[in-house]
């Protein structure tokens, strides 16, 4: 059976720290099965906040290293789940 590691990230403030989180994503590419990104929109508005939700793959070592890296970001939080197979 399959653990499934889930990150959730949420960002106060998207036009700040789109660039660095995009970046922790794409040196963490090879661990990330699944990407969805989640922001409030209607007409005219764009909202500054915005949540990315991540199904983890591979070494946890490697999925708790991109969780701590982000979690030590101003403005970012992330939490995690955990799901036995």
């Amino acid at each position: 059976m399959e653990t499934h590691y889930i990150l959730g990230i949420h960002t106060k403030n998207r036009l700040e720290k789109a660039c660095r989180v995009q970046e922790l994503l794409t040196e963490y590419g090879c661990h990330i099965r699944t990407r969805i990104g989640l922001h409030r929109v209607s007409e005219g508005v764009c909202a500054l906040d915005g949540v990315i939700l991540l199904e983890m793959y591979g070494a946890v070592e490697a999925c708790e290293e991109l969780f701590f890296k982000l979690s030590a970001m101003d403005g970012v939080e992330v939490q995690k789940m955990f799901f036995e197979g």
